[in-house]
């Protein structure tokens, strides 16, 4: 346990007090008339009123002291410890291109397309590294930077259950105005992941983890120069590919604008995220189903994990509202005083 002063700067303000002291106790020397005789005079009684009165600068100084103190924020520390944990900066790079939209992970009983499942999945891989800094890039056929590396895990849980594929935006002549975002650009993602990871404060191990269903075909940067980059920043790139190649399920809309169950054809570029994680030491996982994603995520749990010791604070209680309270009791106090006097002692 540990006594502290949150703001111990605040006691700067008792110079100014020390002069208000001076100022409300000082006595000056007055002129007078002399006259003799006075011990012959009856001398009134001492009230408790007078009592008051003469106490009032003793009230403000007191009063003005307290408030200095809970200014300062006392407060008790019970737990200091030193932790060791093993973080690592993850950036997390997940595909949202339109063949995510696939329906082949699905089961009897509920529907759900290649971007549910890796939201769940990740959403489970999150919470069990609570300590690492982890951040979350989106990318189809421009990369998106969702959440920066954080270890605020609850903000970038819900920033991850907002994902979704990128709508098409129809023109006048009903053609989509943004064709681009049904494609992928794997190499402009990688290029913007290993910009995030540089500003990682004080861990030495970081990591890309690259998601996609799909081969790469658009962007301005080629995969295998993102590649060469990581590996010269000394970061790893775990590639994850999910699917296959050929026809997989998917929602569309008939001539009528009804939902349907139809069938696109999906390619999955296995060599390129092979490539991808053997540029920079890291390793590929195929998961051509949920069971199988999940397996490559807890095999990426294993893998890197780099000891770091932090110091923590716990169970912090604060004491200023013991400070603050008769402090201006105090005040108040002092203040009905003199206004019941009609002098101002400062």
């Amino acid at each position: 346990m540990m006594f502290q002063f949150a703001y111990p700067w605040s006691f700067a303000l008792l110079a100014p007090a020390a002069l208000a002291a001076w100022r409300m106790l000082r006595r000056s020397k007055g002129g007078g008339l002399l006259f003799t005789g006075l011990y012959i005079l009856p001398h009134p009684p001492f009230t408790w009123r007078m009592r008051l009165l003469a106490s009032a600068p003793f009230l403000y100084l007191a009063g003005l002291l307290l408030l200095i103190a809970a200014l300062a924020r006392p407060q008790t520390v019970h737990r200091r410890a030193t932790r060791t944990t093993h973080a690592v900066a993850i950036q997390i790079v997940v595909d949202v291109s339109g063949s995510m939209e696939a329906l082949d992970f699905s089961t009897r009983d509920r529907l759900r397309t290649r971007l549910d499942v890796v939201k769940e999945l990740f959403a489970h891989f999150v919470r069990q590294r609570p300590d690492d800094l982890i951040g979350l890039i989106a990318f189809a056929g421009y990369p998106s930077t969702r959440a920066p590396l954080t270890a605020d895990h609850a903000a970038l849980l819900q920033i991850l259950a907002t994902l979704e594929t990128p709508k098409p935006l129809l023109g006048p002549d009903g053609q989509p105005t943004n064709p681009e975002e049904a494609l992928t650009a794997i190499g402009d993602a990688l290029a913007v992941a290993c910009a995030r990871l540089q500003s990682a404060p004080n861990v030495k191990s970081r990591v890309i983890l690259l998601l996609s269903d799909g081969e790469s075909n658009f962007g301005l940067i080629p995969p295998d120069s993102a590649a060469q980059l990581a590996r010269r920043l000394g970061f790893r790139i775990y590639s994850i590919g999910v699917g296959s190649t050929g026809l997989a399920p998917i929602k569309t809309r008939d001539r009528f604008g009804r939902e349907v169950i139809g069938r696109a054809h999906v390619t999955l570029d296995e060599a390129l995220l092979k490539r991808l994680a053997e540029i920079t030491g890291g390793r590929y996982f195929n998961a051509q189903d949920a069971r199988a994603l999940a397996d490559a995520l807890a095999e990426v749990d294993r893998l890197e994990k780099t000891p770091v010791s932090r110091e923590e604070f716990d169970e912090t209680e604060e004491w200023f509202s013991l400070f603050l309270i008769p402090g201006l009791l105090a005040v108040a106090l002092a203040l009905i005083c003199t206004t019941a006097r009609g002098k101002d002692w400062i």
